[in-house]
């Protein structure tokens, strides 16, 4: 069994919470402008994180403010490479400014999601991140072309799965627009997320185990009970003796 694990939360998003939630994550998703926050959203984040000891990463999606970034697109995979490169590079350059640094990055909404089974899509996303920096961890679903096409460019991954969220059987996540989507339950949540660490699977929604890799737990901030769920994640963790850390390059 494993005896540490990240908590990662996306932030910088709007949401009037992430100076709670900071105090119970150990790396925090920081949106770069394209979905939501701007430049002054990014520095104040980036500076919470600072006083909360928690790593800095980058939360980069398609430009698609209107929808919060969960617009499938279509987009010249040359351009996705830019955009994506462009929001890396301005958070980074807040960073400097802060005297700290970058240490990885996690696709939005539907960048994510698509490039998640798209090889091309999420080729081009990490030869992004491996253009602006080759040492930084490359967060992605496990098992999907986002890690597999990382890992060929020489990126270190991280394979992330959701403590909120539930699965299909093929270890893809209930689509949101289904009622059983979200795990809104603490003690179901919790329960979850330990076995995923435990024993590295999930109960999909239909009763049968899947197999999964978690070396990363995202909690959502912008849930009605992020918080509270937050909290409770990380004192269930502690009393397990699992140490909560980001993951390793």
């Amino acid at each position: 069994m494993r005896t540490s694990i990240d908590l990662n939360c996306d932030l910088g998003e709007g949401c009037p919470n992430d100076a709670e939630l900071m105090r119970f994550i150990s790396s925090a998703n920081i949106a770069c402008g394209f979905h939501a926050g701007d430049a002054n959203t990014m520095k104040q984040t980036v500076e919470l994180a600072i006083e909360n000891g928690v790593a800095l990463g980058a939360h980069p999606s398609f430009p698609d403010r209107q929808n919060f970034g969960r617009t499938n697109m279509s987009l010249p995979y040359e351009e996705v490479t830019r955009i994506v490169g462009e929001q890396i590079s301005a958070l980074g350059k807040i960073c400097d400014e802060q005297g700290t640094a970058l240490r990885h990055v996690k696709p939005h909404g539907a960048l994510y999601n698509m490039a998640a089974k798209d090889r091309e899509l999420a080729a081009a996303i990490a030869s992004a991140v491996s253009g602006f920096d080759p040492d930084l961890i490359f967060v992605g679903p496990p098992n999907s072309f986002m890690i597999s096409e990382a890992e060929a460019l020489g990126l270190s991954t991280a394979s992330e799965v959701f403590a909120d969220r539930t699965y299909q059987p093929d270890g893809s996540l209930t689509p949101r627009s289904q009622p059983n989507a979200l795990i809104e339950n603490i003690d179901e949540c919790i329960e979850h997320v330990l076995r995923m660490i435990r024993e590295e699977k999930v109960i999909a929604t239909e009763g049968t185990p899947v197999r999964i890799k978690a070396d990363t737990i995202c909690i959502h901030g912008d849930g009605e009970h992020a918080v509270e769920f937050a909290r409770a994640i990380n004192d269930a963790l502690r009393k397990e003796e699992i140490n909560i850390q980001p993951p390793l390059k």
